[in-house]
């Protein structure tokens, strides 16, 4: 999958960007930080963030349907 989210169990914020993802089509693999120090350090404030893995690029909560489809377009 070209696309991940970086979240947090119980995170209610998190949870509407999943919802926002699906709404847009995607189907973005589920990280939870909460277990990896590393990634606790790297996105710890930032979530929920998405990730376009082929591209690396990311954005960062907070983000809307018209964000995220503009983040999407721009990945191709």
């Amino acid at each position: 999958m070209p696309f991940v989210l970086f979240q947090l169990e119980d995170c209610h914020l998190c949870e509407e960007a999943a919802a926002l993802a699906f709404a847009a089509g995607l189907a973005p693999a589920f990280v939870d930080i909460g277990d990896d120090d590393a990634l606790d350090a790297r996105y710890g404030v930032r979530i929920p963030v998405l990730r376009h893995e082929p591209s690396g690029r990311e954005l960062d909560w907070p983000f809307d349907a018209a964000a995220l489809a503009a983040f999407v377009a721009e990945e191709g």
